[in-house]
């Protein structure tokens, strides 16, 4: 039942790193994309002072989260809820993050369309949207594995692929979000935080 990801035991430390400097000191964070679950864990666990809601359009990962919930989870780990981030309204009304890890390369862009409209619905101003995976940048030379990456997925699906940055702020911005942070993390990838101005 409990899924393993690979890339999860390898980032979680690092992507914890960031979230200590920009998670708020409590209310709900609504992960997005939770996949199997083994990030929600760790995070939970790390942030006893904030409560996780895990989230997946697929049953298996909501099944795989559920399980690691089951066996190891603290008090502050939610029950998962199916979310699709494309859908027109999400299941979670209100949040104080909202956090999408390696999500927006493996699905078709209305996902990341509706993710940065609903995150803007449910965040209250200030309060941050935060995305991690690796991202193409102008006037950053693409990493050759990166773009080895980015074949390979179009190859498995023509509407995924590594996204412009570029293109990303855009889209925040319609919805009222500006980038406040950049950070670089291992394996090419990148952490990026938007907040609401309004």
């Amino acid at each position: 039942m409990k899924r393993y990801a690979p890339a999860a035991g390898r980032n979680v430390l690092p992507i914890g790193d960031v979230l200590a400097e920009e998670l708020p000191d409590s209310g709900l964070v609504l992960e997005i994309a939770s996949g199997s679950g083994e990030h929600a864990l760790a995070f939970a666990q790390r942030f006893p002072a904030l409560d996780w809601q895990p989230s997946d359009p697929d049953p298996e990962a909501i099944a795989s989260i559920a399980a690691w919930r089951e066996e190891d989870g603290p008090d502050n780990l939610q029950s998962p809820v199916k979310l699709d981030a494309g859908a027109e309204a999400w299941p979670v009304a209100s949040a104080a993050t909202v956090l999408c890890i390696n999500m927006v390369h493996i699905s078709p862009w209305n996902a990341t369309e509706g993710l940065v409209r609903q995150a803007a619905e449910v965040l209250d101003a200030g309060n941050p949207l935060i995305l991690y995976g690796p991202f193409i940048e102008d006037d950053v030379e693409t990493a050759p594995s990166n773009i080895a990456f980015d074949e390979s997925l179009k190859a498995r699906n023509p509407a995924w692929g590594l996204r412009d940055l570029s293109a990303v702020d855009r889209l925040a911005r319609a919805s009222g979000f500006q980038r406040t942070k950049r950070y670089p993390m291992p394996a090419n990838n990148l952490t990026v935080v938007y907040r609401q101005q309004r």
